[in-house]
This record gives structure tokens, C-alpha cells and sequence, in this order.
């Protein structure tokens, strides 16, 4: 993993700044061109990080480029990955992988028709102790799962997102922006979906902006903000998982795990570390002291305090995994599994049917502290 590949990242909004500041942390990927279709944008990006802005054909042309991370807006991940294939380009694409399964089936196939390996967000399953509770459940400590929840709760994006809308248009929603952390991330613990039941809701029509760019602008809404399901696993496992931007406040666990002997919590699933607790049967819920892991360190600053990021290390492993002719972890099976577990849920929100799963997926391999260390700059 000493040498590096070449990234180029098409879309340079919000999340872009991430993977620019954390990506130098791994060792065996080199971001070397942005480029955006609002040049300005896309100048501004490359000065503030020391990398060359150009334009969408001539980044997809560059014979330094490998691999070509998509982070545009979910209503273009769709065709803005399709012509990176066709460019003969590895992808990594930021989350959803798309907005429906037939788009990410098109995908599937037109990677293996050109021998490109294609990987996607989130990656933050990845992180030390969520990979710890693949470990602990894989052992047994609290049984076989049976059942659990997972609520993914807030009062939306408009009170901090700089530019809002469309979190609120189809294709958005907390279901698509949301759901793939917790959804990867249960596939990670406990396997692929089955068959879903959802319920849903658009209770507020407008959205008034609060962030300060735009303080005071209007949203109308167009996708439903609240959303309510139950996730039959192919182990068994029935997960009830609640998405919505219309709470002010709960107390609910995150993500709670219930098995045979016992319970788990797992730390949120958009964060790369946290704490894990476990409850044995007869017992009271404990603290699990995490493994010594690279990516539970604390290495980023936000308004919010010092967290653990390392969002990057999906492309690290894609990198990795490219140049070893193996799987990555964040695999194309897996996301795509996760936009036909999404649709269903939308789909059966509709219908009012439960709706069973077209795809499946293997569990990711798991990544332990000394292959996290290796891909690290020392």
C-alpha cells in the first residue's frame, strides 16, 4: 500500500471539504484534481486545499486520475457515475448510490462490462466500534439477534445546511440522506434484508430556512419527512427503524440490539466511534471497553467538540482493494442491497404491502486494528 492511486472528486459542495482535510491521512490515495460544473466553486476548492480544479471531461480524460469519487447531489449520482464507467474510471460514490434500484442495477452492469470496481459511502461502519459490536455479536456475547430499533431522529437540515433544498425534493428525505448509515451499517451486524413494511408522513408542507446564508427562505416540501418501517433480516431479525426530520427531541436509543442473552447499543452509525453497551440477561447495561483502534482516535476538530473521522477509508479500501484484485467493504452489492431495501420501504409506505427485497449482499470482511493501521500515514 505504499504507492498511490489517483483521485479526482467531481462535486465540490459541502462534503467535499471532508474528504479534502481527511483524506491525507491515508497512505495510499492522492486527491489530485476537483472539478465542478460551477467553476468557481470548484477554483475556490483547489486553492483551499492545494489541488488543480478542471473541468468534469478533462478530469474524466486524466491519465492520473484511477478513481473518480462522485460527490455531487443525490439527483445526480445517477448519470454523473454512469459517465465515469464509461470514462473507464473506478468509482466511489457518495451516498445514496442512487435514487432507485434500476439505476443502480445499470450501474452494476455496466461496471462488470468494463472490469471497473465500484464502491460507495457510507463508510463510517468501518470505525472502530461499530466494527468492535460486529465482533462482540459475532461471538455471542449477547446471543443471536432476534430483534431491535434504530431511530434516526431530528428536526431536518434547514437549521444548518448552508443550501437546504434538497433535502426536501425527490430523491431527498431522511430515508435516502440518512438511512444508508444505519441500514449499512445493521447489514455489517446482522446480514442482508428480506422484506420491509413502511409507513409515512409529510406532516410540515413548508420549511422556513434558519441557516444563516439563507436566513428566512421558504422549502417546499416534496418527499416525505417522516417514516416509519419494519426490516425483516434473512437471519430472522426484525428491525423497526423510525426516519424523520420532524422531531424536536427523543429518547430513544440511537440503535439498540436485543438477542437471545442479552442487549446491545451501538454506537450512531454516522459517527465512526462512540459507546458500546452491553446488557446480559440478569444484568444492567455496561460500558465495553472499544478495541484499540486507529479510527476510534479522536483526530477532528468541530463546532461541536474533537470526533473521530476517517471518511476516506471506503476510498482507502477501494484503492486497496483495486490493486489486490479483491472485494472492497463498501462493495457494490452492498449499497446496491441498500437503495432496494430504501425503495422497498418508500414503495411499501405507498402500496401499504410489505415488499420483499430483489437483491442480497455478503457481510463486509471485518477491519481490524492492524490492517486499519496499515492504511494510515505514520
Amino acid at each position: 500500500m505504499d504507492s498511490k492511486i489517483g483521485i479526482g472528486i467531481i462535486g465540490c459542495g459541502n462534503i467535499s471539504s471532508t474528504y479534502l482535510r481527511i483524506a491525507p491521512l491515508f497512505k495510499n490515495i492522492d486527491i489530485i484534481l476537483c472539478a465542478d460544473l460551477n467553476n468557481t466553486l470548484s477554483r475556490k476548492k483547489a486553492e483551499e486545499f492545494g489541488i488543480i480544479s478542471t473541468d468534469v471531461s478533462s478530469l474524466l480524460k486524466s491519465e492520473k486520475i484511477d478513481i473518480v469519487l462522485n460527490l455531487t447531489v443525490p439527483k445526480a449520482h445517477f448519470d454523473v457515475s454512469k459517465s465515469i464507467l464509461m470514462s473507464g474510471k473506478h468509482l466511489y460514490s457518495e451516498k445514496p448510490f442512487t435514487l432507485s434500484l434500476n439505476e443502480a442495477i445499470e450501474l452494476n452492469q455496466l461496471a462488470s462490462e468494463n472490469g471497473l470496481t465500484v464502491a460507495g459511502a457510507p463508510d463510517t461502519f468501518l470505525g472502530g466500534s461499530h466494527q468492535y459490536s460486529r465482533v462482540l455479536i459475532d461471538n455471542g456475547i449477547v446471543g443471536k439477534i432476534i430483534s431491535g430499533s434504530c431511530n434516526i431522529m431530528s428536526h431536518g437540515m434547514e437549521h444548518w445546511h448552508p443550501n437546504p433544498e434538497f433535502f426536501y425534493q425527490s430523491g431527498g428525505g431522511p430515508m435516502l440522506d440518512l438511512g444508508p448509515y444505519y441500514i449499512t451499517n445493521l447489514i455489517n451486524l446482522i446480514g442482508p434484508v428480506k422484506r420491509v413494511l413502511g409507513f409515512s408522513s409529510t406532516p410540515q408542507k413548508e420549511r422556513i430556512i434558519s441557516s444563516q446564508e439563507r436566513f428566512g427562505e421558504k422549502i417546499i416540501v416534496r418527499t416525505p419527512t417522516t417514516i416509519h418501517s419494519v426490516l425483516e433480516f434473512v437471519s430472522g431479525a426484525i428491525i423497526t427503524m423510525i426516519a424523520s426530520w420532524d422531531i424536536w427531541g427523543h429518547g430513544q436509543p440511537i440503535m439498540e440490539l436485543y438477542g437471545t442473552d442479552g442487549s446491545i447499543k451501538i454506537p450512531d452509525s454516522n459517527s465512526f466511534s462512540g459507546e458500546i453497551q452491553i446488557l446480559k440477561k440478569g444484568c444492567d447495561f455496561e460500558k465495553i471497553n472499544d478495541w484499540d483502534h486507529p479510527f476510534n482516535s479522536l483526530n477532528d476538530e468541530t463546532d461541536s467538540g474533537c470526533i473521530a473521522n476517517y471518511r476516506s477509508a471506503g476510498v482507502s479500501d477501494l484503492a486497496n482493494s483495486i490493486k489486490k484484485k479483491i472485494e472492497p467493504r463498501c462493495n457494490i452489492q452492498l449499497i446496491t442491497h441498500v437503495v432496494d431495501i430504501m425503495e422497498a420501504i418508500l414503495n411499501s409506505a405507498k402500496s401499504g404491502n410489505s415488499t420483499e427485497t430483489k437483491t442480497t449482499c455478503l457481510r463486509p470482511k471485518i477491519l481490524d486494528p492492524i490492517e486499519a493501521q496499515s492504511m494510515l500515514i505514520t
